[in-house]
């Protein structure tokens, strides 16, 4: 559900100011203002007089407002409304006014002149905050399902190495777990989710580029429902297409799903540009897939140092999964994590493209044998990044390591 935003103060130019910029945020949906403490204090006691669920979740507080101060009205709305955070908008955005607002009761600080995304990682931070205590409080259950979604982004060290398929089992194994789950193809110019799944699709995540609130209809109209029950957000057929995808879009669009699905996997390639920047580094966790060759491995390390270098993530932020591993082969995957510095899955992934090939080939990779070792591997992967349920990972973890290969198909 969208994340409903009060803003309050008495300068009528700012205020309208901040309200502007509040409904092009993400799921937000902005009341009616409020002009003084008074006219605040009332508001939210109405709606608190009905059901605390109807109080909005965040109350935007600008310094200019009256005829209470600023710091006392949000002492007054902490202690009578606990379940509504509060965020002082002010041009003193100094340590001793921060720790001021704090101990008055407010959830956050933004400093004058306003940013979308200062403002955005405040207001979600803190509509998070509020869901939580309605659920601890026994409210707000509806809103609770989906808010804080797991966002987990897949990147290939270099192209081929199974980053399309490993996403697309992930996404399988936490969707068969009970887990409400979206599977974003982000390699934006040669995306092979839709090819895998065999699917015809009209909408792509490109229909989203010129769109300021990605709102819950717009979203559903964008993604595509597969039979097995995950929600599709695909690359779009035009690969030019792919140029008009930006990182606000990204921003906004996990946002959006973040709050209605339990699990977003998101298939970022092995090309960076500004949408899938965004998208590692808003991660929860974020996957880098290579194979145990020389050429594959340099990739892995060219790529960390790269995300660390623009400050999209650190290397011990990162996990690389190993792909097509097969015990003879000199690259171990401890090697792997010694040469990139990265954190390292504990599952690797056999080598045995022989189980693969008839799934790949029919585009129909979601019918993949349970006996597959590479499935078995990958739904482990799965159990062990906490995207499916410990028993259900369990029940398609296999014991024994084929060899062979695999390759991501392109059309």
């Amino acid at each position: 559900m969208p994340t409903r935003i009060l803003p309050a103060g008495a300068d009528p130019d700012a205020v309208r100011s901040l309200t502007t910029l509040l409904s092009q945020l993400p799921d937000a949906e902005p009341q009616p203002p409020v002009t003084d403490s008074t006219q605040l204090v009332d508001t939210l006691a109405r709606f608190a007089a009905e059901s605390v669920d109807e109080l909005p979740e965040v109350v935007v507080v600008h310094e200019r407002i009256g005829p209470v101060p600023a710091l006392e009205l949000i002492r007054e709305v902490a202690l009578r409304f606990p379940a509504v955070g509060v965020i002082l908008v002010t041009t003193d955005a100094s340590p001793g006014l921060f720790a001021a607002a704090m101990d008055s009761g407010a959830r956050g600080l933004v400093a004058l002149p306003l940013s979308y995304e200062d403002l955005a990682s405040r207001v979600q931070a803190v509509a998070q905050w509020s869901t939580g205590v309605r659920r601890h409080l026994g409210h707000g259950g509806e809103q609770a399902a989906g808010a804080g979604g797991t966002v987990v982004t897949v990147s290939g060290a270099k192209g081929g190495v199974g980053a399309t398929l490993t996403a697309v089992q992930l996404a399988l194994a936490a969707q068969a777990s009970g887990r409400a789950t979206a599977l974003v193809d982000l390699d934006l110019q040669t995306g092979d989710i839709a090819s895998y799944l065999d699917i015809q699709f009209r909408r792509s995540v490109a229909d989203l580029a010129a769109i300021t609130d990605i709102s819950p209809r717009v979203l559903a109209d964008a993604v595509f429902r597969h039979d097995t029950g995950l929600a599709l957000l695909l690359a779009p057929g035009e690969g030019e297409r792919g140029e008009e995808v930006t990182d606000r879009t990204v921003r906004q669009l996990i946002s959006a799903l973040r709050s209605r699905y339990e699990v977003v996997v998101i298939d970022c390639g092995a090309q960076l540009g500004g949408a899938g920047a965004a998208a590692v580094e808003t991660a929860d966790t974020a996957l880098l897939v290579t194979t145990p060759d020389v050429i594959a491995v340099r990739a892995a390390k060219r790529t960390v140092r790269m995300w660390d270098r623009l400050q999209i993530r650190k290397a011990e932020e990162t996990t690389v999964v190993v792909n097509r591993h097969t015990r003879s082969t000199e690259i171990q995957p401890a090697l792997v994590q010694r040469i990139t510095g990265t954190a390292l899955a504990r599952t690797a992934v056999p080598a045995n493209f022989k189980e693969l090939q008839g799934v790949v080939d029919a585009g129909r990779l979601h019918e993949l044998d349970s006996r597959s070792t590479v499935k078995q591997a990958l739904w482990a992967l799965a159990g062990e990044l906490g995207l499916a349920k410990a028993g259900e990972a369990a029940s398609h973890r296999g014991t024994g390591r084929a060899a062979g290969s695999f390759r991501r198909r392109k059309e």
